[in-house]
């Protein structure tokens, strides 16, 4: 067989100019930088719609009160709840000839808090947690853990808190058994070796000075807490305060190539789309870059993908764009075409058994395009019809943008689900595309920086030509 024949997935680094890896060195900084402020679906939001507006997007609601009309190159946003973010610009062609979305998500696994979280036990004061997402709950003791998010009083006032990032920041924990006193605990199956309700974050152990009072260390934290931020325990139950590892994202590796970072899933999509989406000026199509909450535990929710978010707010722009029907939005939803922005895993040779080497992803290969996700049948994927894959292979070709394909793991090893089957509910065409990760959901995960840069190239190409 000719050579020319078989398809190799090359990696990426090889084909680099000097130019190019100044390049690719100023985004990864931009976006470790980017990661490292926003750890939460809010932080998220609020930075992305900051470097929006300064980019000429307009808030959709405003257009909405003035009854603008909107025409081709119009930049627009809505945000929904602060956890969610919509980015439009208006293409030449009508709405209802169909959208280029870009859709990803920004949460990531963490722990949260109870909403009574606070308690005293053995004069220790500590907060007690519920873990969201999927999460290997080892992971997460004797690590220096910072808090985040905000606290709504009864009045409406709303509290930021940002407790562990700062260099003179105190930090939290969850502490573990030390090996002398493990026996048992080290019998047991990784899934027991720590239980949920022992992730307990430890924030405090001395008392106030009046010793008849009770629970004196607790009393303490609530006075620390109502001086800094004018918050009682009653607050705590219309709170929003998410446990994540405290710290920067970091290069990996002696050559840096890499970074290591909280929350790659899916804040590298997220990321690199919205990087994408504000190259975009005057498109043929109207492009779209969305940005969801919950896609961990499910995509439910009023702030998920599967709220009518979404939906509505295309019913919004096609109003705004004139001759509203909802036939137009239908037909604009069904005639859409999609890049469900998620991550992938990548090979790992120190784990090889859980993989099929002919169809893994691997590190410096450029971005990953997964046919279907799901699991042992492919149970609950969005599966992409190959038209629409033949396309997409065009246009990265046309853009000499590196790419691979790849599975979740072997067929009966396991498997993960995205938004791509949610919105492929509405007759789209999607297929999933992302970066590949090492230690996916743990608190330290690790990418490519050649993947992150063959990803802008990549959603900025589909944006363009599909």
């Amino acid at each position: 067989m000719s050579k020319d024949l078989i398809k190799e997935y090359k990696y990426a680094w090889d084909k680099y100019s000097k130019k190019d890896f100044e390049s690719l060195f100023k985004l990864s900084d931009e976006y470790k930088n980017f990661l490292s402020k926003c750890k939460t679906e809010r932080e998220c939001v609020s930075e992305f719609v900051s470097r929006a507006e300064k980019n000429g997007y307009k808030n959709i609601e405003d257009l909405i009160d003035k009854k603008a009309v909107l025409k081709p190159g119009d930049k627009i946003y809505a945000n929904n709840k602060g956890k969610t973010l919509a980015l439009f610009v208006i293409g030449n062609k009508d709405i209802e000839k169909g959208m280029r979305i870009l859709g990803a998500h920004i949460d990531s696994p963490r722990l949260d808090l109870k909403q009574n979280p606070l308690y005293e036990d053995t004069d220790l004061a500590l907060f007690d947690t519920h873990y969201y997402g999927g999460i290997k709950k080892y992971q997460w003791v004797t690590l220096p853990l910072a808090i985040h998010g905000v606290v709504v009083k009864k009045d409406g006032t709303k509290v930021k808190v940002v407790i562990g990032e700062k260099k003179d920041d105190p930090v939290f924990g969850v502490s573990d058994l030390l090996i002398h006193l493990a026996g048992e605990q080290m019998d047991k199956k990784g899934s027991k070796v720590v239980e949920g309700e022992d992730l307990n974050l430890l924030v405090g152990s001395i008392p106030i000075k009046d010793k008849e009072a009770k629970n004196r260390v607790k009393q303490n934290i609530l006075k620390l807490l109502n001086e800094k931020y004018g918050i009682e325990e009653e607050d705590f139950v219309s709170a929003e305060l998410e446990v994540v590892p405290a710290g920067a994202a970091r290069d990996l590796g002696l050559d840096r190539s890499m970074v290591m970072a909280y929350g790659h899933d899916d804040k590298i999509c997220a990321y690199t789309s919205f990087d994408a989406m504000m190259k975009v000026e005057k498109p043929e199509k109207t492009c779209v870059t969305l940005l969801v909450d919950k896609e961990e535990i499910g995509s439910v929710g009023a702030t998920g993908m599967q709220s009518r978010f979404f939906e509505n707010t295309v019913a919004e722009v096609a109003a705004l764009c004139g001759k509203y029907s909802d036939l137009k939005v239908r037909r604009a939803l069904t005639n859409s075409k999609m890049l469900s922005s998620d991550v992938s895993a990548a090979f790992d040779p120190n784990y090889p058994s859980v993989m099929d080497k002919n169809n893994a992803a691997y590190l410096g290969k450029g971005i990953v395009f997964n046919k279907y996700t799901g699991a042992k049948g492919k149970s609950g994927c969005n599966d992409a019809n190959p038209e629409y894959i033949a396309e997409i292979r065009n246009v990265m070709g046309k853009n000499d943008v590196y790419w691979q394909t790849a599975e979740l793991g072997k067929v009966d090893q396991g498997g993960g689900g995205t938004i791509a089957y949610i919105l492929a509910e509405y007759n789209m065409q999607v297929i999933d595309c992302g970066i590949a990760l090492q230690n996916m959901h743990a608190p330290w995960e690790v990418a490519s920086k050649a993947d992150i840069y063959e990803a802008v190239k990549g959603y900025t190409a589909f944006l363009n030509e599909i």
